[in-house]
């Protein structure tokens, strides 16, 4: 059992005197935290139209076998992801007087719009070109996100690192990036269907290109609205292959690495497998919206709720107690019978209020990792953890996909038909039990991640004595 498990739940808050001493520790202004948050509304119009819709798009509107686009999924998204070290790696060794990481908001927006319209177009192709567009198309998408994900992601490390900041900010951020996944569960098909005014191909072009503008400019709001405060020591210069090798050795970021991937096959399984299973299995393609949105609205509330939460309970508990409630409610959804509407939505609100507080307490749980980092060597390459952490939660999505697709094809998913029993059984288990597996697996997992506030909290003490002796 972990150093964090066996701690008191409620640690001790960080004296007023030692943050008006340390600037590494500033109280944020709400201005400059909903700018940052807003930030992940534009991440959202993309990840949740990969997460909810991709898979779907490729089957049913594209044209390709299921079996080839989870092939294809995985494929580009582990070349993909072996490029988010290296933007990470970029990324902190970038000096402007704007800082590392804001700049690279502005200079990956207008790509990223490009990549997006690009790969929700339905050229008029064979098979075979419609298979290497699908690759191409798809790879530039994910390169463009790493090229703004990444710096966006590590902007919250360099903030502040007060630890009740530190995670009220980033439950700002997902309390954003849940609106924009409501937003883009609640509306996306109804804006296929009205841009494309019967032409499914093209509304998805229109679609993209709508939420390619509205990026851009959420993208440049967060860059002048926030500042970064944090900064590895003036002294510091070190290679690469130093960055990884610490990461190597930094056990809580191990540990926090494959709790990305477990948990990303939860949610991307959860997601990705709604359409499939109330067109299919509940014969309702109609409540697809409304399903998809009261999930995000609940993971939206769930992560309102996380710094509240933890005032009372430290995160690493939390997190495990929160995990095994999203494991023990999937497993049940799947003894819901098909005409149980309401006991479905329940269902969903319950399971995605306790998988709300994920993603707040996660990714405070990277820049922790950075800190100890810093503590533990002396260097500190922030964008380099947080590029590996994205690289973990696109490998965890990627599975997450093929492993769905994959998953169709075994039991006979034909598109655009009704499906056998055997199809039918597959889509429940994806929607329910399966997710709910992977979400006990990240209970154990995170019940060994060692650093609690106590301990953060001497951490960030030590550091700054560091800064003062060499001042």
């Amino acid at each position: 059992m972990s150093q964090a498990a066996s701690s008191p739940a409620v640690p001790a808050a960080v004296p007023e005197q030692a943050v008006s001493d340390n600037p590494r520790l500033a109280r944020l202004g709400l201005g400059e935290k909903a700018g940052f948050a807003i930030g992940d509304f534009g991440f959202n119009l993309y990840w949740t139209s990969i997460a909810s819709f991709l898979a779907v798009f490729y089957t049913d509107v594209f044209g390709l076998p299921a079996a080839v686009a989870g092939t294809m999924l995985l494929v580009t998204k582990i070349v993909d992801a072996l490029t988010d070290p290296m933007v990470g790696a970029l990324a902190d060794r970038t000096r402007t007087r704007w800082g590392k990481f804001r700049p690279w908001l502005l200079l990956g927006a207008l790509p990223m719009a490009g990549a997006g319209i690009l790969t929700f177009t339905t050229p008029n192709l064979d098979d075979g070109g419609k298979i290497v567009y699908a690759y191409i198309t798809y790879s530039a998408m994910m390169l463009a996100y790493s090229v703004l994900s990444t710096p966006y992601s590590s902007l919250s490390g360099v903030m502040t690192a007060h630890p009740q900041e530190r995670n009220t900010l980033i439950s700002f951020r997902f309390i954003a990036a849940f609106a924009g996944m409501t937003f883009v569960n609640k509306y996306t098909l109804p804006l296929v269907e009205w841009l494309g005014q019967g032409d499914e191909q093209l509304g998805w072009q229109l679609t993209m290109a709508l939420y390619g503008a509205m990026a851009c400019a959420i993208f440049a709001v967060t860059f002048f609205s926030t500042r970064e405060r944090i900064v590895p020591p003036l002294a510091q210069k070190t290679r690469v292959r130093d960055d990884l090798r610490d990461l190597l050795h930094n056990r809580p970021w191990l540990i926090l690495i494959a709790l990305a991937m477990v948990i990303m096959l939860t949610i991307t399984l959860r997601g990705g497998s709604s359409y499939y299973y109330f067109k299919y299995y509940v014969e309702r393609p109609d409540l697809i919206s409304n399903y998809l949105a009261a999930q995000a609205l609940a993971l939206a509330a769930g992560a309102a709720l996380t710094p509240l939460l933890t005032r009372y309970v430290d995160k690493t508990r939390l997190l495990v107690i929160l995990m095994a409630i999203v494991g023990t409610l999937s497993a049940a959804f799947y003894f819901v019978p098909k005409d149980a509407i309401w006991m479905m939505f329940t269902l969903n609100i319950l399971i995605s209020l306790a998988l709300g507080p994920k993603s707040p307490l996660a990714w405070s749980m990277y820049a922790d990792s950075a800190d100890y980092n810093e503590w533990r060597t002396g260097r500190r390459a922030t964008a380099m953890t947080f590029s590996a952490a994205t690289c973990a939660q696109k490998l965890g999505g990627a599975l997450g996909s093929a492993l769905m697709l994959w998953t169709l094809a075994a039991f006979g998913y034909v598109a655009n038909e009704v499906q056998a029993q055997a199809s039918q059984t597959g889509i429940a288990l994806l929607q329910t039990v399966v997710p709910g597996v992977f979400a006990l697996l990240a209970a154990l997992l995170v019940s060994f991640y060692p650093l609690n506030n106590a301990r953060l909290e001497k951490i960030q003490a030590q550091i700054r004595e560091r800064e003062l002796a060499r001042e």
